[in-house]
């Protein structure tokens, strides 16, 4: 059985939630990346990532923390995927295709989550696939309708000890029920 290649998501957080026609509903009162509004939806692309990378893949969500004097650009995992700010003084975009760039590098199958321009076609240039926020958008919403199918209510079938005898036997059985 030939060896599965591993695969990596990276998503440019903050690209996804101001393109992706999932996320992009952003009150006039949502005034900096603190507000009740941003936090809200960044719970809602981490659950997203979380279902959609499922165990199929690793997957790394990359906010932007380079105007923030105390980012250290550390991760943290939630729900079995890394979460990260970049570090002060450093745009998301470079250590997004930092990190493509290191996954292409091990041989790693990876695909890039955003719809700057730049960082597409800097990353497509190693390699390495892209998407872009409303693709991510609408393949998110596929999956999430898929899910619904396949948890409605289906009608059990009645399985009955006659339907999982042979006929043969079933019909010994019988003739010696009857008489016969």
């Amino acid at each position: 059985m030939a060896k599965q290649r591993k695969k990596m998501l990276i998503v440019d957080g903050y690209n996804v939630l101001r393109s992706g026609s999932r996320y992009r509903r952003l009150p006039e009162t949502a005034e900096d990346y603190t507000d009740d509004w941003w936090n809200a939806a960044r719970d809602k692309l981490i659950n997203d990532v979380i279902n959609y990378a499922g165990h199929d893949m690793g997957a790394i969500i990359v906010f932007d923390g380079g105007g923030n004097d105390f980012s250290e650009g550390k991760s943290q995992k939630i729900g079995g995927i890394r979460i990260m700010f970049s570090p002060a003084g450093q745009s998301a975009d470079k250590v997004i295709e930092k990190l493509a760039y290191d996954a292409g590098k091990r041989g790693i199958e990876t695909m890039v989550v955003t719809s700057d321009a730049s960082i597409q076609d800097t990353v497509f240039g190693g390699g390495v696939d892209r998407m872009s926020a409303d693709g991510f958008s609408h393949e998110v919403g596929e999956y999430y309708e898929q899910a619904r199918l396949d948890d409605s209510p289906k009608v059990a079938r009645k399985n009955t000890v006659a339907e999982r005898i042979p006929a043969d036997t079933l019909a010994k059985l019988k003739a010696l029920r009857d008489g016969k």
